[in-house]
């Protein structure tokens, strides 16, 4: 492309000036022409079709008609003055109303002179109307350069009312189409377009926001999203063969006494999934290249057990492992049921956290520092720039996209000779956004969970069934078991959320009276000590109820709690619910979901909730939620690393045109792993392009 005239200011365009500009970068984030140019049509009106009055209902999208003004009037005053033109074709007649720039607009339409008018049709005291449509008389209609199909664009209130409406906004692309006309350089090379029957660059830039009709629109569309979707694969596929190639592994081919006291003592035997995960991990251990193994698996599946088994193997081989967990419940939750399997006096363990005390720190840093510290777990403090090891081969990251990549990219540096890298989730993961996100990875599933756990059976109540609700927690604890209820915690409205859950809080030891019953309470404002005194008071069954923030969502592990009750579920997404349903059911006994809400629901929030309750599939709730929210807002997406705000493309619906692009990619790569061909040149500058715009994670999980 030709970067000097997309790359200038938005207000160097005909008609934008600096307050435009300033208002478009602020709303939209358009500060350049390419900005614009690659600001692409939600949907398209047809205007090759005009719509007879008589035919027009409230249910019409955006219509066009032709006929004349009969009349016009002007009411009120001040701000609730407003002109009102009466519009007829012979069929019908139907109002156009105009709030704003109402002196203007009158000036410009004459009564008894024809017009053609475009809008959107609403009912007001059971009359359709048209607020604020264009209009323009047919002469000049007919002598301009007139589009059958007209893109809408996305907008806020505050364009609007600044004057820029969406025609304004299709004249500003036609504009800016104008200046670069010619100047577009190609971004593929010819015998890619050829092979995959791909429209020019500069054909598909315009026919998005100008098509000439549907065919030209899907030829353009196609194009874009292509590309789109496979100079994305082509990163993330060079990534992994850069790592493959170069990233020498740290050898740990010894099974030993570590290992197999911990094997020969679980308390019951692993599934089948959890040895096929250890069989994979093994593999990469003993093949010469560093690991680099991304691991799902659902609520309860073991992926704590894969990762101890894991650390213990370079144990064997004398070497540290480091285990990393978002938040200090569940570092210490890892920690304290590593006792559960691990021989004590072999395999010395510790535990670092932002709470740890200053002595027992300098005596871990110590440990860590001269090889004496085998396996430490803890939470972002093992980050610090003063935390270094002997000899660490293995780096396990729980909850990995908790963690922002620049946070994880320290890990890097911490041995010499890169670690092996295992991160786990138990956010169930599509498949094609796990091919955007961590494409570069090769992924383990466990997909299947321990024997004898049982569905947890998922309701959904209203406000008015509370005391129900009461009543079937109180038979829950009376039969000897434990409640959680969370409440949510927005950051937005993170001052209102903390009044909810205090307010709750009250609510429950009103209705549960201590000393019968004990109830705790975990959120982000309590001391680490507040905090890890009621979490432990829960898990040790001291406390019959746990009040909580979401802040329980991850890893904790109390058997006995058989019902989860959230408040305001509507607030949650689909794979936050689950995350949360699965903090229950770990136990022998029946478990509960309880899902409350307010009355008012939007028909998305009431279709989540129904699945939540048909299924505890997690891989089919996240699917949904992609569906539902868009990749932007999947959980821990936007802290990737790797930019998914994709233009045009969408992972749910392209997923075959994504999967075609990535063995693309790998085709091309396995050929010529540095692109350095002369066949490849265009691909290779391209890509060095798009990855300047994103900083190289290449070398971090």
């Amino acid at each position: 492309m030709s970067e000097y005239i997309l790359d200038s200011g938005i207000q160097f365009l005909p008609g934008v000036g600096p307050k435009r500009a300033e208002m478009l970068g602020k709303e939209l984030g358009i500060t350049t022409i390419k900005d614009l140019i690659y600001t692409f049509p939600f949907r398209y009106v047809d205007r090759s079709r005009f719509y007879a009055v008589s035919e027009i209902t409230d249910c019409n999208a955006y219509v066009q008609m032709r006929g004349t003004v009969r009349n016009k009037t002007i009411s009120g005053t001040g701000s609730k003055m407003r002109l009102v033109v009466l519009f007829s074709d012979g069929t019908g007649n139907i109002e156009l109303v105009f709030f704003k720039g109402i002196k203007w607009t009158d000036q410009k339409i004459n009564v008894g002179s024809e017009y053609i008018v475009f809008g959107k049709p609403s009912q007001f005291n059971d009359r359709i109307n048209f607020v604020h449509p264009e209009i323009e008389p047919v002469s000049s209609a007919a002598a301009g350069t007139r589009m059958p199909m007209t893109g809408v664009y996305s907008s806020t209130e505050k364009l609007t009312s600044y004057g820029i409406t969406n025609k304004v906004f299709v004249g500003m692309q036609q504009k800016a189409l104008s200046m670069v006309s010619g100047r577009i350089a190609e971004t593929l090379p010819d015998w890619f377009l050829r092979g995959k029957h791909l429209m020019p660059l500069s054909a598909a830039l315009f026919n998005i926001h100008f098509p000439a009709d549907l065919q030209s629109l899907e030829k353009a569309r196609e194009r874009l999203k292509y590309e789109e979707l496979f100079y994305l694969q082509l990163s993330l596929v060079k990534q992994k063969y850069i790592k493959m190639r170069e990233a020498q592994g740290i050898l740990l081919p010894r099974i030993g006494d570590a290992f197999n006291y911990t094997y020969s003592h679980l308390p019951f035997p692993l599934t089948g999934a959890q040895k096929r995960v250890l069989k994979e991990i093994r593999a990469d251990m003993t093949g010469g290249k560093q690991m680099n193994r991304l691991l799902q698996g659902d609520v309860g599946s073991g992926k704590t057990l894969v990762a101890i088994l894991t650390a213990l193997q370079a144990v064997d081989n004398g070497y540290q492992a480091r285990i990393m967990a978002p938040t200090e419940v569940l570092a210490n939750q890892h920690y304290n049921g590593v006792f559960k399997f691990i021989d004590p006096g072999k395999v010395k363990v510790a535990l670092l956290t932002g709470n740890t005390k200053t002595k027992e720190r300098r005596e871990i840093l110590a440990g860590l520092a001269d090889g004496t510290v085998d396996i430490v777990f803890g939470t972002h403090a093992l980050l610090e720039d003063r935390v270094q090891f002997a000899n660490l081969a293995v780096a396990v990251i729980d909850e990995q996209h908790r963690f922002g990549v620049d946070q994880r990219s320290k890990l890097w540096s911490k041995s010499e000779i890169a670690p092996h890298i295992l991160v786990m989730t138990a956010t169930p993961i599509p498949r094609t956004l796990a091919m955007t996100l961590y494409g570069d990875l090769d992924v383990s599933v466990i997909d299947e969970l321990p024997p004898g756990r049982k569905p947890i059976v998922t309701t959904h109540v209203g406000e008015n069934q509370r005391k129900k609700v009461y009543d079937f927690m109180r038979r829950e604890i009376d039969a000897g078991r434990q409640v959680f209820v969370v409440y949510p915690l927005i950051k937005e409205s993170e001052k209102m959320d903390y009044e909810n859950l205090e307010q709750g809080y009250l609510n429950i030891t009103e209705e549960f009276k201590p000393p019968q019953y004990i109830t705790a309470v975990v959120h982000g404002k309590q001391t680490p000590e507040n905090k890890a005194f009621d979490m432990d008071l829960f898990a040790r069954g001291k406390a019959h109820i746990l009040v909580a923030t979401s802040v329980i969502e991850v890893g904790v592990d109390v058997p006995n709690a058989s019902v989860m009750v959230i408040e305001s579920a509507e607030r949650f997404g689909l794979s936050q619910l689950h995350q949360l349903r699965g903090r229950v059911g770990r136990g022998a006994e029946k478990s509960y979901c309880i899902l409350m809400t307010s009355y008012k629901l939007s028909a998305e929030s009431r279709e989540r909730l129904d699945l939540m309750c048909r299924t505890n599939d997690g891989l089919e709730l996240a699917e949904a939620d992609l569906k539902m929210r868009g990749p932007g807002d999947f959980e821990g997406t936007r802290q990737s690393g790797m930019s998914i705000d994709l233009h045009i493309a969408n992972l749910t619906k392209d997923s075959p045109m994504l999967e075609d692009a990535r063995r693309t990619a790998q085709d091309i790569l396995m050929d010529d792993p540095t692109l350095s061909s002369p066949r490849n040149a265009l691909l290779a500058k391209n890509l060095k392009e798009i990855r300047n715009e994103i900083k190289d994670y290449s070398k971090i999980s």
